[in-house]
């Protein structure tokens, strides 16, 4: 109850994610605004959600993560 804080950020490290299978989606909010950066499976449709996107900082940083020079958004 009284331990100490684990530190809980992210690894800035590349990941890796398998282009064949899933393609790189921005989630756009029409009515407020609001982004979700993630991947959606090319079958299925599915959509996995990896970060919330507040600013261009952060989805820079997405970018940066992935590899990628851009990213598709959807509405």
């Amino acid at each position: 109850m009284f331990g100490r804080k684990k530190n809980r950020k992210t690894n800035p490290e590349k990941k890796i994610y398998d282009p064949s299978v899933y393609k790189p989606v921005l989630h756009c909010s029409i009515c407020n605004g609001e982004q979700v950066a993630g991947f959606k499976n090319r079958k299925t449709g599915k959509f996995e959600e990896v970060m919330f996107i507040r600013n261009e900082a952060e989805l820079a940083e997405f970018l940066k993560r992935y590899g990628l020079d851009g990213i598709e958004k959807e509405y």
